[in-house]
């Protein structure tokens, strides 16, 4: 699988990864249930791929990096 997020791109998705799981405990009844959506950034960030840039063909790994 060949990386397409970069430094900056993966450290944004963390953040916001954990800025939705935090909505669990924030949010009360059916609503928070919403913050389940964390994980796929944080997934994309750990994995170094994101699907729908592969689609688009956009890239912000430096070409010295990409696998």
């Amino acid at each position: 699988m060949t990386r397409n997020i970069g430094t900056i791109d993966r450290t944004l998705r963390v953040l916001v990864g954990l800025a939705l799981l935090s909505l669990l405990f924030v949010l009360e009844g059916n609503l928070r249930w919403l913050g389940l959506i964390g994980f796929v950034p944080l997934l994309t960030a750990f994995l170094g791929n994101c699907p729908a840039y592969s689609i688009l063909g956009v890239s912000t790994c430096p070409l010295g990096a990409r696998k």
